[in-house]
């Protein structure tokens, strides 16, 4: 499913010469994400978050396609977050121990201007590049990230200059309304279990 994905991309920014509003850039930013929690099977040992929420980081780049007043932006951002645990395996002392997230997002947003204002909502597709740590040995943690899965992007920003972009995005997932996959004619897609998540941006626009 990533490769057609990939290959959409790849078509329209092959056929982007014959629309005239167009515009490229770069943008990077701070992400602020709920800290997702552990249902363990195993009653000896025991995984507690130390904080609600960590702030993370991401950077990539991105097109603007506008026509007729609607805009498509699609995006690929390297994203990265570490969240702290306080972990306790059987009688063990308690060791604070910490999960590093690096996943490429390649949202696809449609949005318009309302004033001064772009708002603008659209499918993300994440993809997991390498496996966190197992914070214990069960419940398989491999298993549980090393996967590509969808969810959404929606929020506001404003341009200034026509050079510099601000976003400001909550991403969401899938998962809690529509289960764990979703099936589309022949094909099926894994949802996102991901946690809320707040992005804040600033971009360049060539």
């Amino acid at each position: 499913m990533m490769k057609k994905l990939f290959v959409i991309i790849l078509v329209v920014l092959i056929a982007i010469p014959s629309f005239s509003q167009i515009k490229f850039g770069l943008k990077a930013g701070v992400t602020s994400s709920t800290v997702p929690t552990y249902d363990l099977s195993s009653g000896s040992s025991n995984i507690e978050a130390l904080k609600d929420a960590a702030i993370g980081f991401h950077a990539g780049a991105f097109m603007r396609l506008t026509l007729f007043g609607i805009y498509i932006m699609p995006e690929v951002v390297f994203a990265s977050t570490t969240y702290d645990y306080d972990v306790t395996i059987g009688s063990n002392p308690s060791e604070a121990l910490s999960q590093k997230f690096n996943k490429l997002e390649i949202p696809v947003l449609v949005g318009f201007k309302l004033g001064p204002l772009r708002i603008n909502a659209g499918p993300a597709a994440s993809v997991m590049i390498g496996s966190p740590k197992a914070l214990i040995d069960d419940p398989g943690f491999d298993d549980m990230y090393n996967k590509a899965t969808f969810g959404y992007q929606a929020g506001v920003g404003f341009d200034l200059f026509n050079k510099l972009t601000f976003d400001v995005r909550y991403g969401g997932a899938f998962g809690e309304k529509f289960g764990d996959v979703i099936s589309i004619g022949s094909q099926t897609f894994a949802l996102d279990d991901r946690k809320p998540t707040f992005m804040l941006s600033l971009g360049l626009m060539f």
